[in-house]
């Protein structure tokens, strides 16, 4: 279902206080929807509601961490949430980590999945029923990545995230066929923003001199987040299922389709290439 109007439509974002979010925030404030702006940095959501508004945008803010099932909750029967149930939900918020699984401890994994997968579940789990009973069409796009439909080695307890994402919300398409609630998956490829960035995501066996080489990497064969935020947009205003967007992302998943085997090695083969192997 496609919801192709979208002024005066009130659309949530998570993790909206940079890259792929904040651009999304923008995006959808351009055709005239209402931002409601959610992140865990409270001073670089200030700084988008600042930005937004100087662009004649509606936006409120909300700190929250999507990881906390009671956060959420309590956000969600916020009066100003239950006034007029959002039309447009973008489960997005969302952290990296990089390193081999034995050369890692496991302190992450439950992070990443906090975070990554529970994150979407949550959002899921307590805005879709009032989308449900609100009526009218709605559109919830969960932010999973190519890394959801094949991963580069280093990075397992992301991919286990994002392939997590994706095999949950194919189930949300079938388990919402019959209502006014419409689920949208969104893999973009390699995307130039600051998610591999902090050392705090990055295993101590990984040097500088490899963190430096994938930084290269992503600026040289990344694309913006803003392509991703556009392609969001269409997915709502045309009723999209898969968003394949950025670098690569339709070329591993159509290679995936072809051969397991093949789409394996050309990724060993890159990431040997790169360095951080």
């Amino acid at each position: 279902m496609a919801i192709p109007e979208l002024k005066n439509k009130k659309v949530m974002i998570t993790g909206a206080a940079s890259g792929i979010g904040r651009a999304a925030a923008f995006a959808f404030a351009r055709r005239g929807a209402h931002i409601i702006a959610t992140d865990i940095d409270s001073q670089a959501l200030k700084r988008l509601q600042v930005d937004l508004v100087a662009q004649g945008a509606i936006c409120m803010i909300h700190q929250l961490d999507v990881s906390n099932s009671d956060e959420m909750q309590a956000f969600a029967e916020h009066p100003y949430m239950k006034s007029r149930p959002i039309d447009v939900l973008i489960n997005n918020a969302g952290i990296g980590y990089l390193g081999q699984l034995l050369q890692s401890d496991l302190t992450h994994w439950r992070r990443v999945m906090d975070i990554n997968l529970m994150g979407v579940v949550h959002g899921c789990f307590y805005f879709i029923p009032q989308m449900l009973q609100a009526g009218g069409v709605r559109h919830v796009l969960n932010v999973a990545s190519v890394a959801g439909i094949y991963p580069s080695p280093t990075m397992g307890a992301y991919a286990a995230s994002k392939h997590a994402v994706f095999g949950f919300s194919e189930v949300l398409k079938m388990e919402l066929a019959n209502s006014n609630v419409s689920i949208t998956t969104v893999c973009p490829g390699i995307i130039n923003t600051a998610i591999t960035q902090s050392r705090s995501a990055v295993s101590p066996s990984i040097t500088e001199a490899q963190i430096e080489r994938l930084q290269a990497y992503y600026k040289a064969k990344g694309c913006e987040p803003e392509l991703v935020a556009e392609a969001m947009v269409r997915a709502v205003q045309k009723g999209q299922d898969l968003v394949l967007v950025g670098p690569f992302a339709k070329l591993i998943f159509h290679v995936k389709r072809l051969s397991i085997g093949l789409i394996r090695r050309v990724i060993l083969n890159d990431a040997r290439k790169v360095g951080y192997l």
